[in-house]
């Protein structure tokens, strides 16, 4: 059988996500760029590499920072995990404890944005930074495998240029961590100013590119930087980021040619652009999923019921469950998104697949006759409505003259602004009026989303989540109490010590049993158990039944699985993307 890696590369490169853009015309043919302007995304929420946790931020990140390993294209364009700051990647060392030792050598002469030498100090010190508990990094867990997580991490510097880091054990994915902008470099005395990463004359880094001006909410603008190890080989002397949520404002700009490449375009025109620009409108493959959370300590049960505690938690659980059948997931594909997704029966996206080559999404959940939690077949949507309206009568009033609930607590529908999101919020919430449920709708700029999301201060929203690297636990650790993408607020609040969670692992060979204890004692426990263990069959038995814990409690609602839709001027050759949706541009002429 394939790697996993293989397979993932496999399917999304069959979806034309690793081609360059469109046809090339003979004339441009190796012409010089001497800038580029695209749109990503509105103002970053933050390009602290540490602190992101956004792709745009992610995009921007990976044009300013050089870490260990980079995502390239080879000569054949496939895409590839190499060395970029680390002369090589090299082989693991099993220790007699299990533990395994990783020993780089940084290449000569690296040099950050200011012209001081890159140490295997500053990589030390980044990922102890990034990893503390002091920090409080969303993707703090991303280090969790390294011996001594959070504060004691084992990452030493043995001399300027020699850096080893010692693992709990072995990781299938480690080279793509790697990768991952959270275990980019930075520098301590740069960091030591709280807003070193807001403006160009205190940003310094060590990548493709340098932050020369940046005009808050209007654009960035990314020079070459010389100092860059691998500089000769970056096309593209300036890159200048806009920052625009309005996708009617950022196709009026890419029609018009100001703007070469464009991250997001309206629902509205998607049917005209594919028809009128073959060549630069793009639907590509990607790995991830748009779904719906709830807040875990929303209130939804109605006044004057009587249920309290673990009874009133279940059945919040089932009424969530049911809420999301609610929903016609092909009419939401084929009618209001109109990308050429897939309507999402899991929370693990398709794309992921098992040791023995199957996919992940198609052996989750205990039905028979469909795939996942939920029968998304067109034809199976009338009795998924059915079901939901019966298990919703056990907890509401129901008017059976009118067909609608009367008593269901009003719901505020939270999304960040942009018009594909809007358009789904809308759809969502005509689903719950059509049966008496009143679920208002609220946007927020960008950066206030993510922040109103994350401190668990909204009843229902709107959220996606996109491979962090191709193994099913990024979609799963993500949920642990102290994570900080654990936006549902599991294991928080009110949900802290609701003691209402079994964990049962001794017929896979472990001495786990939990009965009701809290989401700490069972899911945290599980996800560690996952963490730990190298045997590639019980490990995906025990994602399994993690993602059977995450589904049951119905806080999260898949809605479709992701593509990736963007738009890229013919003319530019040389620009790629990866399957967590990051855009390439150094290589662009």
């Amino acid at each position: 059988m394939k790697k996993i890696l293989a397979l993932v590369l496999a399917v999304v490169m069959c979806l034309s996500l690793f081609a360059a853009c469109g046809e090339k015309k003979d004339e441009n043919k190796d012409k010089a760029l001497t800038s580029l302007a695209v749109c990503l995304a509105s103002e970053p929420d933050t390009l602290d590499p540490a602190l992101n946790s956004a792709v745009d931020g992610a995009t921007m990140v990976s044009h300013l920072f050089s870490g260990l390993a980079k995502w390239t294209q080879d000569k054949d364009g496939k895409l590839v995990i190499v060395a970029d700051s680390a002369k090589e990647l090299v082989e693991g060392v099993v220790n007699e404890d299990g533990t395994v030792t990783y020993t780089y050598t940084l290449r000569d002469g690296l040099k950050w944005s200011d012209g001081k030498a890159v140490t295997a100090a500053d990589f030390a010190f980044a990922w102890k930074r990034a990893a503390s508990t002091a920090l409080g990094a969303d993707y703090g867990y991303m280090f969790e495998q390294v011996k001594g997580y959070p504060d004691e991490l084992a990452v030493t510097a043995k001399d300027e240029k020699t850096l080893e880091v010692v693992l709990n054990n072995a990781v299938a994915y480690w080279n793509e961590l790697l990768a991952f902008p959270t275990y980019f470099p930075v520098r301590e005395d740069v960091v030591a100013n709280e807003s070193w990463a807001t403006e160009p004359a205190t940003y310094v880094c060590n990548g493709a590119y340098t932050i020369t001006a940046w005009e808050h909410d209007s654009v960035i603008t990314l020079t070459k930087n010389a100092n860059y190890h691998d500089a000769a080989s970056v096309t593209l002397p300036e890159l200048k980021c806009y920052l625009s949520d309005d996708e009617n404002n950022m196709l009026a700009n890419f029609k018009n040619g100001d703007w070469k490449m464009i991250d997001s375009v309206p629902v509205n025109e998607m049917t005209a652009l594919a028809k009128d620009y073959p060549n630069e409108y793009k639907v590509v493959g990607q790995i991830g999923t748009y779904y719906v959370c709830w807040n875990v300590n929303e209130e939804i049960l109605p006044k004057g019921n009587t249920l309290t505690g673990v009874e009133a938690e279940k059945a919040k659980a089932e009424i969530r469950a049911a809420i999301g059948l609610l929903f016609d997931r092909n009419h939401i594909v084929l009618n209001v998104s109109q990308a050429g997704e897939v309507p999402a029966s899991s929370f693990v996206a398709m794309g992921m697949t098992e040791p023995d080559g199957s996919e992940f999404y198609k052996n989750a959940g205990t039905s028979d006759s469909f795939d996942g939690y939920y029968n998304v077949a067109a034809d199976a949507f009338e009795a998924n409505f059915n079901s939901a309206v019966e298990t919703l009568k056990k907890y509401y009033k129901y008017d059976e003259a009118s067909k609608k609930f009367t008593d269901f607590p009003t719901l505020t529908y939270l999304y960040n602004t942009a018009d594909n999101h809007k358009a789904i919020g809308e759809y969502l919430a005509g689903a719950l009026a059509a049966v008496g449920i009143t679920m208002n709708l609220e946007n927020q700029e960008w950066n206030t989303f993510l922040n109103t999301r994350k401190e668990g201060d909204y009843s229902i929203a709107r959220n996606g989540w996109v491979a962090d690297y191709n193994d099913p636990i990024c979609f799963l650790d993500m949920w642990t109490t102290a994570s900080g993408n654990n936006d549902i607020q599991f294991g928080k609040g009110a949900h802290a010590g609701l003691k209402m969670y079994d964990l049962d692992l001794t017929a896979l060979g472990y001495e786990t049993k939990v009965e009701d204890g809290t989401w700490a004692e069972t899911f945290d426990v599980l996800i560690s158990t996952i963490k730990g263990e190298t045997d590639a069959a019980k490990r995906f038995q025990l994602m399994h039944i993690a993602e059977d814990m995450l589904m049951s409690t119905g806080c999260i609602v898949p809605i479709y699985y992701y593509t990736d839709t963007f738009m890229i001027d013919e003319d530019v050759e040389g620009f790629f993307t990866n399957p967590l949706g990051y855009k390439y541009f150094m290589y662009c002429k």
